[in-house]
């Protein structure tokens, strides 16, 4: 069964007093399976250990689980309602500190209940951060699929094409980013080879990307991470394409750890390194991505990778969940808005429509 373009990572189930449902992306690929939230604590919990990620999906499920932590106030009155909301935004935000579409969905969702604070009930409210957050979701799928057609212009057929951790339909409403970049280019009649990083400590590209190149019947390969630059060096790779979690107003963009390293070795063997993300991606109040937030995860995650114990007992572990890879470092930002080319604070505030 092809389910890649049909698979919904995340869904909304009823009216204003519905529940969020999402795939469990910590099973994958052994097992598909669903998984209903129907309280704040749930949704947080997801975000927390994985169940739903990739930034995009991750403000999708924030936006969802204001409306969720909003239920059990529907007759509240207007202050209890919104001190509730307030209360709901901050515990959110702390699910994970890097993905800047975590906090950009919560502003909006905020932004708007505010502006309805002197106008309309709670009800009224309610209804209309449920319509937000569904409009945030919509926006996204648009979003993956004009970030599509703007890079498979970049991408000729029977090219190799690398790319790390996964962003994908998993990570997104659909289509993905980095990866709708080669599902656009395969219904335009291109194919493209590409090679999957497995992506250490919890193999997103291994257990996701590989799993959904698989069901669209693109030609992939997956490799240790280590391998990347023997797969550059032997000219099987023409292009990178990854993701991005957060970018700063210079085009420093933090993924995923082990990002960096592929784009210094695309540099060295002269490959360009593309990175593909919405324009809700982008955090233009930090200058450089010196001022991002790196999440550091739990040792174990290293230590017992998926339970198995694979170190010895008691040595220290550093586990940065992501790195920053430099502006200078990236060829083109492919946004829905169009590509940014050369990746500069102005070409980018360009782009985005705001004052250089």
């Amino acid at each position: 069964m092809n389910t890649a373009d049909k698979v919904e990572t995340v869904r909304w189930v009823g009216d204003v007093d519905g529940q969020l449902v999402l795939i469990d992306q910590t099973l994958l690929p052994v097992e598909f399976r669903e998984i209903t939230c129907g309280t704040l604590e749930e949704v947080w919990e997801a975000i927390k250990v994985l169940r739903v990620r990739g930034a995009p999906a991750i403000g999708i499920a924030a936006a969802y689980g204001v409306c969720l932590g909003l239920q059990p106030y529907a007759a509240a009155d207007h202050d209890s309602f919104f001190d509730r909301l307030d209360e709901v935004v901050k515990y959110l935000g702390e699910s994970r500190p890097t993905a800047v579409n975590l906090f950009w969905a919560l502003r909006r969702m905020e932004k708007l209940a505010a502006s309805l604070r002197q106008s309309a009930s709670i009800r009224e409210i309610r209804l209309a951060l449920l319509d937000e957050a569904r409009t945030i979701h919509e926006e996204d799928r648009r979003m993956c699929h004009a970030i599509g057609r703007h890079g498979a212009d970049l991408l000729t057929h029977g090219q190799g094409v690398l790319t790390h951790c996964n962003a994908g339909g998993l990570a997104t409403a659909e289509y993905g980013t980095a990866l709708s970049v080669f599902f656009t280019a395969q219904d335009q009649g291109k194919q493209v080879h590409v090679f999957v990083d497995e992506t250490r400590p919890l193999l997103q590209g291994s257990r996701l990307t590989a799993w959904e190149l698989k069901q669209r019947g693109i030609t992939a390969t997956l490799i240790c991470d280590s391998m990347a630059a023997q797969v550059m060096r032997e000219g099987k790779v023409q292009a990178v394409i990854t993701g991005a979690d957060r970018i700063a107003a210079n085009g420093d963009s933090a993924n995923k750890i082990g990002t960096y390293s592929v784009a210094v070795l695309a540099r060295a063997h002269g490959i360009p390194f593309y990175i593909a993300a919405p324009s809700s991606t982008f955090d233009l109040s930090i200058a450089s991505g010196a001022e991002i937030p790196i999440e550091e995860r739990a040792s174990d995650e290293i230590t017992h990778g998926f339970g198995k114990p694979t170190a010895p007992e008691g040595v220290a572990v550093y586990n940065p969940a992501f790195d920053v890879t430099p502006a200078e470092l990236i060829k083109a930002i492919i946004t829905e808005r169009g590509v940014i080319d050369p990746v500069a604070t102005e070409t980018i505030a360009a782009c985005l429509g705001e004052p250089g």
